[in-house]
């Protein structure tokens, strides 16, 4: 038997419930901050990620699908959605006078890492990100954070927290490198694998290790808060006061570095503690990337923007149990007496969907109690009956389950005017008394 990839899953319907309440909740939240959605192709050139990313990440170096196609061209499935925002902002010139700044998009996409699956973490996963380019402004940072705790609140999230830190400029960084590797040489004999690797290629990514020795001896590392120029310091003071102003939580940890090496400045993550994932773990992460848009080729942009993972979102919503408002009531069910029925009742049934109504009808010729079980099963706010003497009076029994209502109605009302007829009658005696008189 045929079955997924290892690594991927299968939406079923049950799931994809929650997948659209946390898609259409992110599309109400992005209008309101005024940020527009982009979609990009799933695979780019390998190169896009290579410069974009860094080669010395795990990313790239160890997790990315890459694939020669048949054109001998080297590409890539896309492991992260800034490099292939700043792409088409490059590539479109939305950095051009005629576009609006700062330029705000966000995106909702498949994702794709070789790595191995665990709970949280899929070789096909999906994000929501955004991405803000043209400001180096530090209320950009605080409101695009403001922006991902917001949608998290939102969505009814409470087991979560906010940790900042900043990496400086490009010339702090080096500096504070240099720094981390003095330390850490004289004790690489007792760090991880990994950490052996990294300690000269991208030593700050030690600090970000998940080995418990490697976490003890990085305790007395030194910070790199301390290397911050004058201008990141107060840049970053700025942020906290902003964050502060708008009561949001933060800790900061100057031992976060995230794992891309375009960040600088400001970077954050929103962490959980909930059980669904066994330990501590990252739901959103983001940061400002001033040099990312000059490293592909274009001008002088700043950017700052986040990742969301949506698999671990739905798993936190699971967990806190999290109401999820229905979107898939059923507003008629139309029950047909008999074959000679069926026209009709296909008729209308149409004509309520055309005007803007859920409906549905069965399709096994069952008998009426059937069908009742049926609209009852799908939990139908109104049923419609039609039979043989309804045809021939042109007008139907409309049944409203709420009140237990049930009043004739003309076929001509019911496929022309079915709104003002449902509010009607979905109206307590009272109000319907007022309504009339």
């Amino acid at each position: 038997m045929i079955q997924r990839p290892k690594g991927t899953a299968d939406l079923l319907p049950e799931d994809t419930r929650i997948w659209q309440y946390i898609e259409e909740t992110t599309r109400i939240l992005m209008n309101d901050y005024r940020f527009a959605e982009m979609r990009t192709p799933i695979f780019e050139s390998y190169d896009l990620f290579a410069r974009g990313v860094g080669n010395s990440t795990d990313i790239v170096s160890k997790e990315m699908y890459d694939f020669y196609d048949k054109g001998e061209r080297h590409m890539a499935l896309k492991p992260e959605g800034t490099a292939s925002i700043v792409r088409s902002f490059v590539e479109n010139k939305l950095f051009g006078p005629e576009h609006k700044k700062p330029y705000k998009v966000y995106y909702m996409s498949p994702m794709f890492r070789y790595e191995r699956p665990q709970s949280g973490r899929s070789r096909q996963f999906h994000q929501i990100g955004v991405e803000v380019f043209g400001s180096t402004n530090p209320a950009i940072d605080a409101e695009t954070i403001a922006l991902a705790w917001d949608l998290l609140t939102e969505l009814g999230l409470e087991k979560i927290k906010l940790v900042i830190n900043s990496l400086g400029q490009p010339s702090d960084r080096q500096r504070y490198r240099q720094a981390l590797i003095d330390y850490l040489e004289p004790l690489s004999d007792q760090l991880s694998r990994d950490s052996k690797e990294r300690l000269h290629k991208n030593p700050l990514r030690v600090l970000d290790s998940k080995d418990k020795k490697d976490q003890e001896l990085v305790k007395d590392a030194p910070s790199i808060l301390d290397f911050l120029s004058e201008e990141s310091a107060k840049h970053f003071e700025t942020v906290q006061s902003y964050l502060k102003a708008l009561n949001i939580p933060y800790e900061i940890d100057a031992n976060m570095v995230r794992g891309l090496d375009y960040y600088q400045e400001t970077i954050f993550e929103i962490m959980t503690d909930s059980a669904a994932f066994g330990a501590q773990a990252t739901i959103c992460g983001g940061g400002r990337y001033d040099g990312l848009v000059q490293d592909l080729d274009g001008p002088e942009t700043p950017g700052f923007g986040f990742g969301m993972g949506m698999e671990r979102l739905v798993m936190l919503i699971k967990d806190e149990g999290i109401d999820i408002p229905s979107t898939d009531d059923l507003d008629v069910f139309v029950i047909g007496l008999g074959q000679e029925t069926n026209e009709e009742v296909f008729s209308m049934v149409q004509a309520l969907r055309q005007q803007g109504f859920s409906a549905d009808r069965d399709y096994f010729d069952r008998k009426i109690k059937a069908q009742f079980k049926q609209a009852q099963k799908y939990e139908a706010k109104a049923i419609l009956t039609i039979g043989q003497e309804e045809i021939e009076k042109q007008t139907a029994n409309l049944k409203i389950v709420k009140n237990e209502k049930v009043i004739p109605v003309s076929f001509e009302d019911l496929k022309t005017d079915f709104e003002t007829i449902f509010r009607q009658a979905t109206m307590d005696t009272r109000a319907i008394d007022e309504y009339f008189s």
